[in-house]
């Protein structure tokens, strides 16, 4: 939120929105364009320097990379192995189900 007083939230600024981004270049001294994905075509991709925080290195971060063998038409056959588990949630009036694939 921007202020204490305000009852209204920025779509921008809620919390599904916070992950690492990629900063594309500075726009003057307070406002960076941010590389967004395409489920995030909507929204405007600059950003004041107040909305930003660094970004912290973790190891945990880092994708290892494996043999993936590729098809002559540049795709790849992704398999599931096994469904380790799955659950339904009830929300207002909704039935999520998810699942958990190994």
């Amino acid at each position: 939120m921007a202020g204490k007083g305000r009852t209204i939230k920025s779509r921008k600024l809620t919390p599904q929105f916070v992950v690492p981004y990629q900063i594309m270049r500075r726009i003057g001294q307070e406002s960076y364009e941010i590389a967004l994905p395409p489920h995030l075509a909507n929204l405007h991709n600059v950003f004041h320097v107040s909305q930003l925080r660094k970004y912290i290195a973790d190891p945990t971060h880092v994708l290892e990379e494996g043999d993936v063998q590729m098809r002559e038409d540049l795709t790849i056959g992704v398999g599931l192995v096994k469904i380790l588990d799955s659950q339904v949630k009830q929300l207002r009036g909704k039935e999520i189900r998810t699942v958990k694939v190994l």
